[in-house]
């Protein structure tokens, strides 16, 4: 689409609408002002729509990550921006989830139910462990606390982690299910740019 027209005299301005690559469409405002009978200065002023968070994007945005009664986890809007690229692993997949679609410039605040962040708990992820195997699990003399995060190795050769809940003689009672596993939680964002 293309209109064109002289509005005032010695100034010619038009109208361009384009299709970009990516299927975005983007309108372009140019006008010719006429400085000299042989010269023209041309001005060419975009007005495409704001780039999207898609699987890939590269970002840069204050994000916050807070209990559902408004409690800090964590948040960068009191100093410098978080920048990082979706699917590396940089954010959890589920907030990375929620930006998909977002246009750069936006500040939104989403409500996420267990389900939709860290999960609901899980009853079997509360087990029993023998004293020697936390025992080999540990630095020779560590004095653990109930609510203390232990680090145990996985069979395969990965790695896990529990919360003490109980500790006695023989066992220990770890809960492993994620520490925000069963709670509300909100995740506010403000993009700033998206690549």
């Amino acid at each position: 689409m293309l209109l064109a027209g002289t509005f005032f005299p010695g100034k010619s301005v038009r109208w361009q609408q384009s299709v970009l690559p990516d299927g975005a469409q983007q309108t372009t405002l140019a006008y010719n002002i006429a400085l000299q009978a042989n010269h023209a200065t041309t001005t060419t002023m975009s007005t495409s729509a704001p780039a999207v968070v898609t699987a890939s994007a590269y970002l840069t945005l204050h994000y916050r990550l807070a209990t559902a009664d408004g409690s800090d986890l964590i948040t960068t809007f009191a100093g410098n921006p978080a920048t990082l690229m979706l699917g590396q692993g940089q954010l959890a997949p589920f907030l990375e989830q929620v930006l998909m679609g977002l246009p750069e410039g936006a500040h939104e605040t989403f409500q996420l139910a267990p389900a939709q962040a860290f999960g609901e708990r899980n009853a079997e992820l509360v087990r029993r462990v023998s004293r020697a195997t936390l025992d080999e699990n540990s630095v020779p003399g560590t004095d653990y606390r109930i609510g203390d995060l232990v680090d145990f190795a996985a069979p395969a050769g990965g790695r896990f982690a529990g919360v003490l809940r109980e500790l006695g003689e023989e066992s220990a009672l770890f809960d492993f299910n994620h520490p925000l596993a069963g709670q509300s939680l909100q995740f506010e964002v403000k993009l700033i740019s998206v690549l």
